[in-house]
């Protein structure tokens, strides 16, 4: 159940983060509202996976997750830049998390 949290967590990230970039652009009380609950809800389940997995492993996890799904939501909703680049260090990441828990 625990790695059920962590992923629920990085959504948290996620949407936090792509909370930030529609507040950045309102600057209005009621995205700041939801850039703090999405962030509260990721920390949360964060918190939670962090009884059974290691601080290291979820927290990498977690990021790893987050910056993954904030890169592919900003691609996909805010029209950011897609480049053969980007997307290599998007795997870099990727990778890099799976290849932790395999050793973990």
């Amino acid at each position: 159940m625990a790695w059920m949290y962590l992923v629920i967590a990085s959504f948290g990230e996620i949407f936090g983060v792509a909370s930030i970039n529609v507040f950045l652009k309102k600057r209005n009380f009621f995205w700041l509202l939801i850039l703090v609950l999405c962030f509260t809800f990721g920390f949360t389940f964060l918190g939670l996976a962090m009884r059974e997995i290691p601080l290291g492993t979820a927290y990498a996890i977690w990021t790893g997750l987050g910056a993954t799904g904030a890169v592919i939501m900003g691609i996909f909703f805010f029209k950011e830049s897609a480049s053969l680049l980007r997307i290599i260090f998007l795997t870099c990441i990727i990778t890099g998390a799976v290849g932790l828990k395999m050793i973990g």
